[in-house]
Protein backbone atom coordinates (compact mmCIF):
# COMPACT_ATOMS: atom_id res chain seq x y z
CA UNK A 1 0.00 0.00 0.00
CA UNK A 2 1.32 3.45 -0.91
CA UNK A 3 1.13 5.89 1.99
CA UNK A 4 -0.62 9.22 1.39
CA UNK A 5 1.32 12.44 1.79
CA UNK A 6 1.26 13.60 5.39
CA UNK A 7 1.54 17.18 6.66
CA UNK A 8 2.19 16.56 10.34
CA UNK A 9 3.57 13.08 10.85
CA UNK A 10 6.90 12.00 9.41
CA UNK A 11 9.40 9.15 9.38
CA UNK A 12 9.42 6.62 10.76
CA UNK A 13 13.10 7.00 11.58
CA UNK A 14 15.42 4.77 13.53
CA UNK A 15 16.35 6.46 16.81
CA UNK A 16 19.30 5.13 18.76
CA UNK A 17 17.34 6.10 21.87
CA UNK A 18 13.86 4.74 21.08
CA UNK A 19 14.01 2.28 18.20
CA UNK A 20 11.58 2.98 15.34
CA UNK A 21 10.06 6.38 15.96
CA UNK A 22 7.09 7.94 14.15
CA UNK A 23 7.50 11.72 14.40
CA UNK A 24 4.58 14.03 15.11
CA UNK A 25 5.08 17.75 14.53
CA UNK A 26 2.61 19.75 16.67
CA UNK A 27 4.13 23.06 15.49
CA UNK A 28 4.51 22.38 11.74
CA UNK A 29 5.69 25.84 10.76
CA UNK A 30 7.70 26.48 7.61
CA UNK A 31 10.40 27.95 9.85
CA UNK A 32 11.45 26.53 13.20
CA UNK A 33 9.52 27.89 16.18
CA UNK A 34 11.47 27.54 19.40
CA UNK A 35 12.35 29.55 22.49
CA UNK A 36 15.97 28.43 22.29
CA UNK A 37 18.44 29.01 19.47
CA UNK A 38 20.96 26.28 20.25
CA UNK A 39 24.24 26.65 18.40
CA UNK A 40 24.23 23.00 17.29
CA UNK A 41 20.60 22.79 16.10
CA UNK A 42 20.34 20.79 12.88
CA UNK A 43 17.28 22.87 11.90
CA UNK A 44 19.22 26.13 11.85
CA UNK A 45 18.30 29.41 13.54
CA UNK A 46 14.87 29.83 15.07
CA UNK A 47 12.21 32.27 13.91
CA UNK A 48 11.49 32.53 17.62
CA UNK A 49 8.28 33.23 19.50
CA UNK A 50 6.93 36.55 20.75
CA UNK A 51 7.09 35.29 24.31
CA UNK A 52 9.41 32.50 25.40
CA UNK A 53 6.63 30.99 27.55
CA UNK A 54 3.67 31.52 25.21
CA UNK A 55 1.68 28.40 24.32
CA UNK A 56 -0.93 28.35 21.58
CA UNK A 57 -2.57 26.04 19.06
CA UNK A 58 -0.51 25.62 15.90
CA UNK A 59 -2.15 22.49 14.49
CA UNK A 60 -5.65 21.20 15.37
CA UNK A 61 -5.46 17.91 17.26
CA UNK A 62 -8.08 16.51 14.89
CA UNK A 63 -5.59 16.89 12.00
CA UNK A 64 -3.00 14.83 13.87
CA UNK A 65 -5.63 12.21 14.69
CA UNK A 66 -6.70 12.01 11.06
CA UNK A 67 -3.17 11.33 9.87
CA UNK A 68 -2.59 8.68 12.53
CA UNK A 69 -5.81 6.97 11.44
CA UNK A 70 -4.68 7.06 7.80
CA UNK A 71 -1.39 5.36 8.58
CA UNK A 72 -0.92 1.89 7.12
CA UNK A 73 -1.57 -0.79 9.74
CA UNK A 74 1.57 -2.62 8.61
CA UNK A 75 3.91 0.18 9.73
CA UNK A 76 6.19 -0.97 12.56
CA UNK A 77 6.73 1.67 15.22
CA UNK A 78 8.02 1.55 18.80
CA UNK A 79 7.23 5.15 19.77
CA UNK A 80 5.05 7.98 18.55
CA UNK A 81 7.41 10.88 19.22
CA UNK A 82 6.27 14.49 19.54
CA UNK A 83 9.10 16.68 18.32
CA UNK A 84 9.22 18.23 14.86
CA UNK A 85 10.08 21.68 13.56
CA UNK A 86 10.47 23.44 16.89
CA UNK A 87 9.68 23.04 20.59
CA UNK A 88 6.59 20.79 20.86
CA UNK A 89 5.55 21.98 24.33
CA UNK A 90 4.74 25.40 22.85
CA UNK A 91 1.61 23.73 21.43
CA UNK A 92 -1.14 24.34 23.98
CA UNK A 93 -3.13 21.34 22.69
CA UNK A 94 -0.25 18.89 23.11
CA UNK A 95 -2.15 16.98 25.81
CA UNK A 96 -5.10 16.45 23.49
CA UNK A 97 -2.76 15.21 20.76
CA UNK A 98 -1.17 12.73 23.17
CA UNK A 99 -4.60 11.43 24.20
CA UNK A 100 -5.61 11.00 20.55
CA UNK A 101 -2.39 9.10 19.79
CA UNK A 102 -3.02 6.86 22.79
CA UNK A 103 -6.58 6.17 21.65
CA UNK A 104 -5.71 5.44 18.03
CA UNK A 105 -2.46 3.50 18.19
CA UNK A 106 -0.95 0.87 20.52
CA UNK A 107 2.53 2.39 20.50
CA UNK A 108 4.33 4.08 23.35
CA UNK A 109 4.41 7.87 23.39
CA UNK A 110 7.49 10.06 23.81
CA UNK A 111 7.96 13.82 23.90
CA UNK A 112 11.30 15.48 23.17
CA UNK A 113 11.54 18.86 24.89
CA UNK A 114 14.08 21.55 25.71
CA UNK A 115 12.65 21.65 29.24
CA UNK A 116 12.07 25.39 29.37
CA UNK A 117 8.36 25.10 30.23
CA UNK A 118 8.38 22.02 32.45
CA UNK A 119 7.62 24.04 35.58
CA UNK A 120 4.17 24.92 34.21
CA UNK A 121 1.32 22.93 35.74
CA UNK A 122 -0.70 22.93 32.49
CA UNK A 123 2.22 21.34 30.64
CA UNK A 124 2.86 18.85 33.43
CA UNK A 125 -0.75 17.72 33.07
CA UNK A 126 -0.34 17.45 29.28
CA UNK A 127 2.78 15.31 29.62
CA UNK A 128 1.18 13.01 32.16
CA UNK A 129 -0.09 10.89 29.27
CA UNK A 130 3.40 10.22 27.86
CA UNK A 131 5.45 7.11 28.55
CA UNK A 132 8.79 8.85 28.06
CA UNK A 133 9.85 12.49 28.22
CA UNK A 134 13.32 13.33 26.90
CA UNK A 135 14.64 16.59 28.31
CA UNK A 136 17.74 18.40 27.07
CA UNK A 137 20.21 19.65 29.64
CA UNK A 138 23.77 20.42 28.59
CA UNK A 139 24.97 23.21 30.84
CA UNK A 140 25.92 23.46 34.47
CA UNK A 141 25.78 27.26 34.80
CA UNK A 142 24.04 30.32 33.41
CA UNK A 143 26.94 31.48 31.23
CA UNK A 144 27.16 28.17 29.38
CA UNK A 145 23.39 27.99 29.03
CA UNK A 146 23.31 31.44 27.45
CA UNK A 147 26.25 30.73 25.13
CA UNK A 148 25.15 27.26 24.02
CA UNK A 149 21.33 27.35 24.13
CA UNK A 150 20.77 31.09 23.50
CA UNK A 151 17.32 31.33 25.16
CA UNK A 152 14.54 33.84 24.54
CA UNK A 153 14.36 36.74 26.99
CA UNK A 154 13.26 35.73 30.48
CA UNK A 155 14.38 32.10 30.31
CA UNK A 156 17.13 31.37 32.84
CA UNK A 157 19.25 28.33 33.60
CA UNK A 158 18.10 28.22 37.22
CA UNK A 159 14.47 28.40 36.13
CA UNK A 160 14.90 25.54 33.67
CA UNK A 161 16.58 23.30 36.25
CA UNK A 162 13.92 24.01 38.87
CA UNK A 163 11.20 23.32 36.29
CA UNK A 164 12.74 19.93 35.45
CA UNK A 165 13.00 19.13 39.15
CA UNK A 166 9.34 20.01 39.75
CA UNK A 167 8.23 17.99 36.73
CA UNK A 168 10.20 14.92 37.81
CA UNK A 169 8.54 14.91 41.22
CA UNK A 170 5.08 14.38 39.72
CA UNK A 171 5.74 12.51 36.48
CA UNK A 172 4.92 8.78 36.62
CA UNK A 173 6.62 7.80 33.36
CA UNK A 174 10.30 7.65 32.43
CA UNK A 175 12.38 10.81 32.15
CA UNK A 176 15.62 10.83 30.20
CA UNK A 177 18.12 13.67 30.10
CA UNK A 178 19.72 14.39 26.73
CA UNK A 179 23.16 15.99 26.92
CA UNK A 180 24.64 17.35 23.70
CA UNK A 181 28.39 17.70 24.15
CA UNK A 182 30.43 20.02 21.96
CA UNK A 183 33.59 22.04 22.48
CA UNK A 184 31.73 24.70 24.51
CA UNK A 185 30.65 22.35 27.30
CA UNK A 186 33.00 19.36 27.15
CA UNK A 187 34.58 20.40 30.46
CA UNK A 188 31.26 20.19 32.33
CA UNK A 189 30.75 16.44 32.31
CA UNK A 190 31.21 15.96 36.06
CA UNK A 191 28.98 18.89 36.99
CA UNK A 192 26.21 17.77 34.64
CA UNK A 193 26.52 14.20 35.94
CA UNK A 194 25.99 15.40 39.50
CA UNK A 195 22.97 17.36 38.38
CA UNK A 196 21.43 14.46 36.45
CA UNK A 197 21.75 12.23 39.51
CA UNK A 198 20.18 14.91 41.69
CA UNK A 199 17.26 15.36 39.27
CA UNK A 200 16.52 11.64 39.34
CA UNK A 201 16.81 10.95 35.62
CA UNK A 202 15.91 7.38 34.68
CA UNK A 203 18.40 7.52 31.81
CA UNK A 204 21.11 9.86 30.54
CA UNK A 205 21.72 10.05 26.79
CA UNK A 206 25.08 11.48 25.75
CA UNK A 207 25.12 12.95 22.28
CA UNK A 208 27.34 14.98 19.99
CA UNK A 209 26.20 16.52 16.68
CA UNK A 210 26.63 13.84 14.00
CA UNK A 211 24.17 15.47 11.59
CA UNK A 212 25.27 18.57 9.66
CA UNK A 213 25.07 21.72 11.79
CA UNK A 214 27.17 24.72 12.86
CA UNK A 215 29.13 22.78 15.51
CA UNK A 216 31.70 20.02 15.16
CA UNK A 217 31.19 16.72 16.98
CA UNK A 218 33.48 15.47 19.69
CA UNK A 219 35.51 12.36 18.92
CA UNK A 220 34.54 8.87 20.09
CA UNK A 221 37.44 8.98 22.57
CA UNK A 222 36.25 12.28 24.05
CA UNK A 223 32.77 10.82 24.49
CA UNK A 224 34.18 7.75 26.23
CA UNK A 225 35.95 10.04 28.70
CA UNK A 226 32.77 12.02 29.30
CA UNK A 227 30.73 8.86 29.83
CA UNK A 228 32.99 7.94 32.74
CA UNK A 229 31.74 11.04 34.56
CA UNK A 230 28.30 9.39 34.70
CA UNK A 231 29.48 6.16 36.35
CA UNK A 232 26.71 4.52 38.36
CA UNK A 233 23.95 6.09 36.26
CA UNK A 234 21.94 4.49 33.47
CA UNK A 235 23.84 6.12 30.62
CA UNK A 236 23.94 5.60 26.84
CA UNK A 237 26.26 7.26 24.35
CA UNK A 238 25.62 7.91 20.67
CA UNK A 239 28.82 6.38 19.29
CA UNK A 240 28.14 3.10 21.10
CA UNK A 241 24.61 2.57 19.79
CA UNK A 242 23.64 0.48 16.76
CA UNK A 243 22.69 2.46 13.67
CA UNK A 244 19.98 1.09 11.38
CA UNK A 245 18.72 2.16 7.98
CA UNK A 246 15.15 3.39 7.67
CA UNK A 247 12.79 4.31 4.88
CA UNK A 248 10.53 7.29 5.70
CA UNK A 249 7.28 8.00 3.89
CA UNK A 250 8.57 11.35 2.62
CA UNK A 251 12.27 12.21 2.53
CA UNK A 252 11.78 15.98 2.36
CA UNK A 253 9.22 16.14 5.17
CA UNK A 254 11.44 14.01 7.36
CA UNK A 255 14.56 16.02 6.56
CA UNK A 256 12.79 19.28 7.46
CA UNK A 257 12.05 18.02 10.99
CA UNK A 258 14.79 15.47 11.56
CA UNK A 259 17.71 17.08 9.74
CA UNK A 260 19.83 15.48 7.02
CA UNK A 261 19.63 11.70 7.49
CA UNK A 262 21.20 10.43 4.27
CA UNK A 263 24.87 10.62 3.39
Amino acid sequence: MVQPKFKYIYGPVHSWRMGMSLGVDPISSVTKICNLNCTYCQLGCSAGVADGSERRVYVPASEIAGELEALDEDVRVDYVTFSGNGEPTLASNLGQMIREARRLRPWKIAVITNGTLLGRKDLQADLGGADLVLVKLEASDEDTFQALNRPSAGITYAGVVEGIRDFRRGFKGRMALQVMFIEKNKDQGEAIARLSADLGADEVQLNTPLRPCAEKPLTPYQMVVLKKCFAGQNVRSVYEEEKKDFLPFDDEATKRRHGQFKS
